[in-house]
């Protein structure tokens, strides 16, 4: 697994992430066993082999059902090789439901700490920029972080908006998870040399990626009108496509068994297949 620098964190961080959105369990209110849950057999299994790899950032969020617990379970014991990521959940942004989501966080990862504390966010339309920005948010990040309970700041975003450009611009924050992807390129235009994730690179923020893989949305075109091509094939070209982008500091992806794990490795250190993006991009040649 290669690696790189996430911004001004200065953390070492493998290229590939992995997005624990998808270990499976939705459920809170079902009963729970998790020493006797296959889903969390597999989950264990996954990351055990992720950590062999090099694999070292692991996303997930309280809205991602049992997510932060099953991934919490996993990382026993490998709590100090990792960068751990979480988020508060969008329209919970007051200080006091920041502070409450952020301690039950805590306590699902089984950690005394979270490396990258994100808002959960969308676009940023409208008054949300306004409720992190002025009303308490972003102070209470801050708070959590000279208390020792969060290291970095963040936020997630579906793509570019005037909020977005403002939570940037305001220095507060050391990372930012975007989509983006061989299909939705808006968050980083190589014709024009604009967008916001040359926006963040300029602030020094590290920049993590969403949904590389584009859902699946990708995938399904190329076979409805190319059936012949391998979705293996389509998924490499995917992931390879993000990492060839010198902005990217980690692709996050979604795994569900530990083959998705060794291939998405296997990709990552394919660096001689990497793509010249700016001569991909260039309409002049």
């Amino acid at each position: 697994m290669q690696t790189r620098i996430l911004g001004r964190t200065g953390l070492e961080v493998s290229e590939v992430g992995i997005g624990c959105g998808a270990f499976g369990v939705r459920n809170y209110l079902r009963p729970w066993d998790p020493d006797a849950a296959p889903a969390q057999r597999r989950t264990n299994e996954m990351v055990h082999r992720a950590l062999e790899l090099g694999y070292n950032y692991f996303d997930t969020a309280p809205g991602y059902g049992r997510s932060e617990e099953m991934a919490g379970i996993a990382l026993q014991g490998h709590r100090e090789e990792v960068v751990l990521a979480t988020k508060v959940s969008a329209g919970q942004w007051t200080p006091e439901q920041i502070r409450r989501s952020v301690e039950a966080s805590l306590r699902r990862l089984r950690t005394d700490v979270i490396d990258v504390l994100q808002f959960h966010g969308g676009w940023f339309a409208g008054d949300e920029a306004d409720q992190v920005l002025q009303r308490g948010g972003v102070e209470t990040f801050r708070l959590l972080r000279e208390e020792g309970k969060v290291r970095f700041l963040g936020f997630t975003t579906e793509g570019p908006s005037g909020g977005v450009e403002r939570l940037i611009d305001s220095d507060a924050f050391d990372v930012m998870q975007v989509q983006y992807s061989l299909m939705y390129q808006h968050a980083c235009d190589f014709e024009f040399d604009m967008g916001i994730m040359r926006q963040a690179e300029a602030r020094n923020m590290g920049i993590v990626l969403m949904r590389p893989f584009t859902s699946g949305r990708f995938q399904k075109l190329m076979a409805m009108a190319f059936p012949r091509i391998p979705e293996e094939d389509v998924a490499r070209l995917l992931l390879n496509y993000v990492l060839s982008n010198p902005l990217v500091d980690v692709a996050l992806a979604g795994v569900r068994d530990v083959r998705a794990v060794e291939q998405n490795n296997a990709v990552s250190d394919d660096t001689a297949s990497r793509i010249d993006l700016p001569a991909l991009h260039n309409p002049w040649v």
